[in-house]
C-alpha cells in the first residue's frame, strides 16, 4: 500500500472531473506534507482514474484530472 493511497481514494470517492487541491488540503487528507517523493508516486493516481496535472510551487496547489 502506497503512503499516498488515502489521497487517491479521496479523488476516486468524490468523483469530480478535476480537483485543484492546496498542499494544506492534501496534508489534511494524508496526515503529512507532500514531499519530493510525490513526483515518483503520482503515477499511481492513474490506477484510481486520475492523473496529476499542474503542480504549482508558487500557488502551492496540485491539479488532478479525471482520465
Amino acid at each position: 500500500m502506497s503512503k499516498y493511497e488515502p489521497l487517491w481514494r479521496y479523488l476516486k470517492e468524490n468523483k469530480k472531473d478535476s480537483y485543484k487541491l492546496s498542499y494544506e488540503e492534501i496534508k489534511n487528507i494524508l496526515g503529512f506534507d507532500i514531499d519530493h517523493s510525490f513526483l515518483t508516486y503520482k503515477k499511481e493516481s492513474k490506477e484510481y482514474g486520475y492523473e496529476v496535472g499542474k503542480i504549482s510551487m508558487k500557488e502551492k496547489t496540485v491539479m488532478f484530472n479525471k482520465i
